[in-house]
């Protein structure tokens, strides 16, 4: 039998492990010492962990009158905000990924895919560790931007989006 290689979606020999210039960078934007940019400018760089869950299909019920898992399907989560907006969860890592919900899957993607899902399943951001320790939201023109694989510009102490050559919209 001759199989087929699967191709590497790029994280091969991922451990799980958040990189610590983002930790670095959340844990600064949260304690006040690091700026929103800084922030930004390291979630858009890194790979995120989005979660999957279990999310109960059809139930039938046996002659006893006891129901049973007939289907389920996995999906991933999306958060409802005090404001009744949607937003799509990432984690950095497994750790923070395990204090949310220990049973989610971890599925390893871009950053730029996370915020492309986040818009495709009709969220208003992206939430990156929402149990913490340091938790950052990507939302607005922030969040097209990732999505989009624009560059970040740092101007002063904001920051603005900038089409790169490769973009295709």
């Amino acid at each position: 039998m001759t199989g087929r290689e699967i191709p590497d979606p790029g994280f091969a020999g991922d451990t799980g492990e958040a990189g610590s210039e983002l930790l670095a960078a959340l844990a600064a934007y949260a304690d006040g010492t690091g700026s929103q940019v800084d922030a930004l400018a390291a979630v858009r760089t890194s790979r995120l962990l989005v979660p999957v869950v279990a999310v109960l299909g059809e139930v039938e019920v046996d002659g006893d009158g006891l129901a049973h898992d007939k289907s389920s399907d996995m999906a991933s989560v999306l958060l409802r905000g005090a404001d009744g907006r949607m937003a799509l969860l990432a984690f950095s890592g497994l750790s923070a990924l395990r204090a949310w919900d220990p049973t989610a899957r971890p599925v390893p993607v871009t950053a730029r895919t996370a915020a492309q899902a986040a818009l495709q399943d009709g969220a208003a951001a992206l939430v990156v560790d929402v149990a913490g320790p340091a938790s950052f939201v990507v939302e607005g023109q922030d969040l097209q931007g990732v999505a989009r694989g624009w560059a970040l510009a740092r101007v002063g102490g904001r920051s603005a989006w900038v089409a790169t050559d490769t973009d295709q919209e």
